[in-house]
């Protein structure tokens, strides 16, 4: 049993590296440039090897995007946010927008799978915990419309008001013209966030309004 476990360990170790070095070769040189061959030429194993983990290129590319959204999962979870719900703004947005490339990579690779139909069961499984995340999101969400914290409205109009702050955030930050507009690319980052986590505030509309 000793024995096997440690096989195991070695399997699943190997296994992480080919994904780590495989999301770095997708960020340096653009997914479509990487080869099977060439993942496996960096982690210095054969490329046979690969496939005693991954059926396919697509299938490293689902592993990534379920690890991404776990990960989500994980901190939305986590007893941190448990005790302060109020963090679950800026850890969400912190979460989002803390690797724009690696967020802007994902969203072209599901876009491509979803098109070509690869692996749709997995595909399936990413949006099953992505529903979960959103779930566990609007519940939330929900409770401190409750506390009268933010504004009474249906909680998803907050959720889909964060994806939006975040999705068009990433497209301005990989926007050509916006690259030489944004100077201070890390500023603004953080700017937005913090627009992000007062977004939808309750109190912050019921001042502004007052203001009117």
């Amino acid at each position: 049993m000793q024995k096997e476990s440690r096989k195991l360990r070695e399997f699943r170790r190997r296994e992480q590296e080919i994904l780590d070095t495989a999301l770095r070769l997708f960020l340096e040189q653009g997914e479509d440039s990487v080869t099977v061959e060439m993942i496996a030429d960096e982690v210095g194993i054969g490329k046979g090897t690969i496939y005693k983990h991954f059926k396919s290129k697509a299938e490293i590319y689902l592993r990534l995007m379920l690890d991404y959204e776990r990960d989500l999962s994980t901190l939305l979870n986590s007893e941190g946010i448990e005790r302060d719900r109020e963090a679950l703004s800026r850890d969400y947005f912190e979460f989002r927008m803390s690797d724009p490339e690696r967020y802007r990579l994902f969203d072209r690779l599901e876009e491509k799978l979803v098109k070509s139909n690869q692996l749709p069961e997995l595909v399936e499984e990413l949006h099953k915990i992505r529903a979960s995340n959103f779930n566990h999101l609007t519940g939330v969400i929900q409770e401190r419309i409750d506390d009268e914290k933010l504004e009474n409205v249906p909680a998803y109009f907050h959720y889909c008001a964060a994806w939006a702050l975040v999705h068009g955030a990433m497209a301005m930050y990989h926007s050509p013209f916006w690259q030489e507009v944004i100077e201070d690319k890390e500023g603004y980052m953080q700017f937005l966030m913090d627009i992000g986590v007062r977004m939808g505030n309750k109190s912050k509309r019921r001042k502004d309004t007052e203001t009117l």
